[in-house]
């Protein structure tokens, strides 16, 4: 099988889809790899570690897709991009397909079957291929790292000649996998933490992290895990215990999502007012909306004297490791979908299908079947 991997060309992009350690398998495996021309720099990937690895490297577009039967990306095509691929091609890549649609009429028109890696089922069977949690762990990471450098205070308790400093307090929304790694990552930095989120079922995960976890009386866990969206009396619940605890925080890291839908809006102005000037929001829903009001995306502003940023892209932000988790994502779905050396569409693959948002000429996005 060829495989090709195109340089990115989206704003604040930094990852490359596959990491020369994943090309070295794929080699091994008697597959071909065409690297763009400098596809990976940006990850600290120089084109050399490619072609030590095996790989062949192309200058265009064209020249790497051509004759390629699978074509690995990070972010969707452009209309350009999507025009080159070969018809019968298989495109692996972030779609946002809910936004996407002249882009998957393109490739129906191209008969390039297209997999949408946000779409990755959430089954045990499907870990090791979920795009969104590898690449959720590094955002919630690297939000902590952000607020820690805007807040005017340090995060850990010190015993210092000039006298005790008090650790910081740091409050997460949201204990998904960003959430998670948010507050293990303020825990290790010395900050108290302590968290917040309507599903019940992560209140374990959360203490066991070494966090205090903020309860309300409403829980709202939909399918897969995710929470779903509060009633209007729900939410009001949800507002009122976030704002007796919120105005005491030096460093708050909101992390709420509910997939294929609008952040929730639990960080209202008021709230903002109500916190210390100096305090800092790192709002990283703020993509889809965000979770505080006062958010701007791609924005920092200050509300009051607290500091509320609205970072785009996290995870590219740590271009390196956020690459070598992405590719060894598409490691296991390459793993699970080549036989025989060859990509099987099967859309009654309970992976591949679901995933599946373009195929056989047609847009399959939106079909139950």
């Amino acid at each position: 099988m060829r495989i090709a991997v195109l340089r990115e060309t989206a704003a604040r992009e930094r990852r490359v889809a596959l990491a020369p350690a994943t090309v070295d398998r794929l080699i091994k495996q008697k597959h071909q790899v065409v690297v763009q021309e400098g596809a990976g720099v940006q990850a600290f990937f120089p084109d050399k570690l490619y072609q030590d690895s095996g790989a062949s490297i192309a200058p265009t577009v064209a020249a790497v897709t051509a004759g390629a039967d699978l074509i690995a990306k990070v972010q969707p095509p452009t209309i350009d991009e999507a025009a080159a691929l070969p018809p019968g091609a298989v495109l692996v890549s972030l779609m946002a397909p809910h936004a996407s649609g002249s882009l998957l009429d393109a490739l129906a028109k191209g008969g390039v079957t297209a997999l949408a890696l946000e779409l990755v089922p959430r089954t045990t069977k499907a870990q090791s291929m979920d795009i969104l949690s590898s690449q959720a762990t590094i955002a919630g990471y690297q939000a902590v790292l952000l607020g820690a450098h805007r807040m005017g205070r340090l995060m850990p308790m010190l015993t210092t000649a000039a006298g005790t400093l008090t650790p910081a307090k740091a409050f997460i929304i949201g204990a998904g996998v960003a959430g998670l790694q948010a507050i293990a990552t303020a825990r290790r930095l010395g900050a108290v933490v302590s968290a917040f989120d309507v599903r019940p079922v992560v209140k374990e995960q959360v203490q066991s992290l070494g966090a205090s976890f903020v309860e309300a009386e409403a829980k709202a866990e939909g399918a897969g895990g995710y929470a779903k969206e509060l009633s209007t009396d729900q939410q009001q619940l949800v507002l009122a215990a976030i704002a007796k605890h919120i105005k005491d925080m030096d460093l708050v890291i909101a992390t709420a999502a509910i997939p294929g839908k609008p952040a929730p809006r639990l960080i209202t102005n008021e709230m903002v007012e109500s916190m210390r000037p100096g305090s800092v929001i790192v709002d990283v829903a703020a993509e889809t909306g965000g979770n505080c009001e006062a958010t701007v995306a791609g924005e920092e502003r200050s509300v009051g004297g607290v500091t509320v940023i609205g970072p785009l892209n996290l995870a590219s932000t740590i271009p390196n490791h956020a690459s070598f988790m992405f590719s060894r994502n598409i490691q296991s779905l390459l793993d699970h979908g080549v036989k025989d050396g060859a990509f099987q569409a099967n859309m009654d693959d309970p992976i591949i299908g679901p995933m599946c948002v373009t195929h056989g000429g047609a847009v399959r996005y939106g079909r139950t079947q």
